[in-house]
């Protein structure tokens, strides 16, 4: 059984000073309810498809997971896809783990929001959705979606979603195509009033392995990190006049970047002075949060594809407190190479899911990392 730490872990109090089989509360699940999409974007996780997989998990079966769920932990669930609202369930499933005291969010695309489905996500209670652009572009963002006319009809989903008293919140894949106007993606993100604007750097899973000449270069991710880390600090006064939050998401390498900035800063890392950054760590895959694919797969990430357990055929609370993987997960002192080295691993980790999609182990050395640890720590091969 996995410890349980305080309410609000703090990296900087040592909250991460873990061993084997302890984590964090569960703090987040992404729930895959559908396969099914509308869209044909190029980087997609779940390489999603036209037709309804017949053995996506039943109505039914999804309120005996939600039961489950809420029978031990309190979690954000995030229902997702595919594309969550070609599922016509989708509401019903939200309204009860609704009544079961979970705040239910959604990650649509924004093309099918209409008036009658962002009143219908306000009169459930989805506090907020995240809707994905990958551009300022329009031609751009079509082209990476695959679809025409896929950005207007975000954009015009999420004015409805904005009229309708629901918040939403605007995500970003950053690729060689669109690594040079992330601001402008952030500056339009902030006109259409997002409340936050989360940069995710490309796991090369799903139709996402067909893009490795779109990977942006290790060293370009450095980059882009500092660069984000420049920009939190230069927007801050602006942030807090337009509401936007600004985090870095599938980028653990940020945590660390964060810390060595903040000490070249002569700044401690607080909730003060650096918010929920200073409250969480870089990859949490295993660790507090978790991945449900729509028949009922528990993995640690979306983009880790390993099968840690089915909710067809254990509670999901056995899986998630049992599970081999999230307990490897959980034991910092597992990860290898350089990771295994780093004086940063608990707060950055490295991503699990570029590690095993580059070797085959999910606890090996992350592959886009140009830091250098201090010490190689016994036993710990260190190389670039």
């Amino acid at each position: 059984m996995i410890k349980k730490y305080g309410n609000e872990p703090s990296l900087g109090a040592g909250s991460w000073e873990l061993g084997a089989e302890a984590a964090a509360p569960l703090r987040m699940i992404a729930w895959e309810i559908t396969g099914v999409c509308n869209l044909k974007c190029a980087h997609c996780r779940a390489s999603a498809i036209s037709e309804r997989d017949p053995n996506e998990l039943s109505t039914e079966e999804c309120f005996a997971l939600i039961d489950n769920i809420a029978s031990f932990s309190n979690p954000v669930i995030i229902l997702t896809g595919g594309e969550p609202l070609m599922r016509e369930d989708v509401f019903d499933i939200a309204e009860y783990g609704m009544e079961k005291g979970l705040r239910m969010v959604m990650a649509p695309n924004g093309t099918l929001i209409t008036d009658e489905v962002a009143r219908k996500m306000a009169e459930v209670g989805i506090p907020r959705i995240s809707v994905s652009l990958d551009s300022a572009i329009r031609e751009v963002h079509d082209e990476f979606r695959g679809v025409k006319g896929a950005f207007e009809a975000s954009l015009k989903g999420l004015e409805k979603a904005k009229r309708a008293g629901v918040e939403f919140q605007i995500n970003t894949t950053i690729t060689k195509r669109n690594i040079d106007e992330i601001e402008d993606i952030l500056n339009l993100a902030i006109k259409i009033g997002a409340k936050a604007h989360h940069i995710f750097l490309l796991v090369p899973t799903g139709r996402g392995k067909d893009l490795a000449d779109e990977e942006i270069s290790p060293e370009d991710y450095e980059k882009i990190l500092n660069w984000f880390y420049d920009k939190k600090k230069e927007v801050s006064h602006a942030r807090r006049q337009a509401g936007i939050q600004l985090k870095a998401t599938c980028a653990p390498h940020f945590y660390r970047i964060m810390r060595q900035r903040a000490k070249e800063d002569g700044e401690k890392i607080t909730f003060q002075t650096h918010g929920l950054n200073a409250m969480t760590r870089g990859c949490l895959g295993g660790t507090s949060f978790c991945f449900i694919s729509h028949v009922g797969q528990v993995q640690p990430c979306g983009y880790l594809e390993i099968n840690c357990g089915n909710v067809r055929e254990q509670a999901f609370q056995e899986i998630w407190e049992n599970s081999k993987v999230f307990n490897d997960l959980r034991d910092f002192s597992k990860l290898e190479g350089k990771c295994g080295a780093c004086e940063y691993k608990k707060v950055c980790g490295g991503c699990r899911a570029r590690a095993y999609a580059r070797t085959g182990n999910y606890l090996a050395e992350e592959p886009y990392c140009v830091y250098e640890p201090r010490t190689k720590g016994k036993g710990q091969r260190v190389h670039s």
